[in-house]
């Protein structure tokens, strides 16, 4: 027995896991061009992955109680509360652990979109889903996508806050290895390191 709206779920649980595998890379890419990653970049990735994995299980949900035969209705109570729990907690204490973290609460943007109106809609979802109404799955699969939208809007967002911050450039491996064998500083390791430009500048 399929459920209603399978099709849809699957589609957005390969976009899910495509949006976690994008926003991961730009991570990679951003420490491979020399930028150190701070704590917000840290947590960032890690909310995100957190927030994916979650809305992902809770699109396969559905099709996996299908598999026995479960009444549709049941389905979708049990994928409601399965799903709904879960993400609750996390969209409501994102501000305190974001502060924990960094030291600071999200800002109202954030704030408004991603955890005020992601959590009431995941709460008019479940309330929704437990009552038993006619559009039980579609309203978990609207509550599922507007989530999803509400996760892709605080990347975004907190991305555009990153991309403002001084960029933190690393330091080059064979001066902090030579720093490390040493014990040399920065300063020292230059002052070392200038008669020898100044000799290959006379030869030329």
């Amino acid at each position: 027995m399929e459920v209603k709206g399978a099709t849809l779920l699957y589609t957005l649980a390969g976009l899910m896991i495509t949006f976690a595998g994008f926003s991961a890379l730009l991570f990679v890419v951003r420490q491979a061009a020399g930028a150190r990653l701070s704590l917000l970049d840290r947590y960032l990735a890690k909310t995100v992955m957190t927030y994916i994995f979650v809305l992902a299980a809770a699109a396969l949900l559905p099709a996996l109680f299908a598999l026995y035969d479960i009444q549709e209705k049941w389905i979708w109570r049990g994928s409601g509360v399965l799903f709904a729990v879960p993400m609750l907690s996390l969209q409501v204490t994102y501000p305190r652990r974001r502060r924990k973290v960094v030291g600071e609460g999200p800002p109202p943007a954030i704030f408004a979109v991603f955890v005020v109106f992601g959590s009431a809609v995941t709460l008019a979802m479940l309330g929704y889903v437990l009552v038993g109404l006619q559009y039980s799955a579609a309203a978990y699969i609207t509550a599922l996508t507007i989530d999803f939208f509400t996760v892709i809007f605080g990347f975004v967002t907190a991305l555009d806050v990153i991309m403002h911050q001084p960029v933190e450039v690393s330091e080059r491996p064979d001066l902090v290895e030579d720093q490390a064998d040493e014990g040399l500083g920065p300063a020292d390791v230059r002052r070392r390191r200038r008669p020898d430009r100044d000799r290959a500048q006379e030869m030329t």
